[in-house]
């Protein structure tokens, strides 16, 4: 009887926000595949896990992935975890649940943390449709998906390293228009959580001179009524209007 495939969310930050069926699901698997084993080894220890351990990540997913289906197939129960959040947003695990689909293995998917979800919500912004873009073309295609982006009047979720944060802003004030209403929210469920609620511009000006540190979520409204506003004549957000933090 062939296994499964188990994938699970782990933590983004609090360790608190870790399941109690995640837990069990990970003691009980044959073998845990980690991103990073080292960082996995800290959560592993921390709720007395002791199942074997062993590295999946995206520079050796390509050569791993049919060698991992067999094992499932052949009875295995294996859980993928990457260093934080759901596995295959932004991080490894779509090639093998991909291969595992193919053969007609069972794939589990847990329900758990993930950095956008909450960074939506507490963005304020609305959030019954929205699209979530992970991270932005480096260069080829970066500026066409912006337009495209620019003009979705769904509320657009983009992951960003802090070193590459200024820049993006900026760009986003130039295509998006800079009184687009956003937020950048820092450290998601963690110590020193920020949520920076503002105009692109405004924004664009605060990490221009203030370096951020932690994983980022940009939140950016929809195209709408702001930017007819903006057409029509207004270039801005409303001078009085402050940078909000939460």
């Amino acid at each position: 009887m062939a296994g499964k495939l188990y994938m699970v969310p782990t933590p983004v930050g609090n360790l608190e926000d870790m399941t109690m069926r995640a837990i069990r699901v990970l003691k009980e698997a044959d073998l845990i595949l980690a991103e990073d084993t080292r960082t996995s080894g800290v959560l592993l220890k921390h709720f007395d896990i002791k199942t074997p351990m062993q590295s999946h990540h995206k520079f050796n997913e390509h050569q791993t992935c049919e060698r991992i289906a067999d094992r499932i197939e052949g009875g295995e129960n294996i859980a993928l975890v990457t260093d934080a959040g759901t596995p295959g947003i932004s991080d490894p695990g779509f090639m093998l649940s991909r291969a595992c689909r193919e053969r007609g293995l069972e794939v589990e998917c847990l329900p758990g943390a993930t950095a956008f979800v909450p960074a939506l919500v507490a963005s304020g912004l609305p959030c019954e449709r929205f699209v979530f873009e992970g991270f932005l073309p480096m260069k080829k295609g970066r500026a066409t998906r912006l337009a495209e982006l620019a003009a979705d009047p769904r509320t657009c979720v983009i992951y960003e390293s802090p070193l590459r944060l200024a820049r993006t802003l900026r760009q986003l004030a130039e295509t998006f228009g800079v009184s687009r209403p956003a937020a950048v929210c820092r450290e998601i469920s963690k110590l020193h959580e920020t949520i920076n609620k503002a105009t692109l511009g405004e924004l664009a000006d605060y990490y221009g001179v203030n370096q951020a540190k932690g994983e980022i979520v940009i939140v950016v409204e929809g195209s709408g009524k702001q930017d007819r506003r903006e057409r029509g004549g207004v270039a801005g957000a409303d001078e009085n209007e402050q940078l909000t933090k939460t």
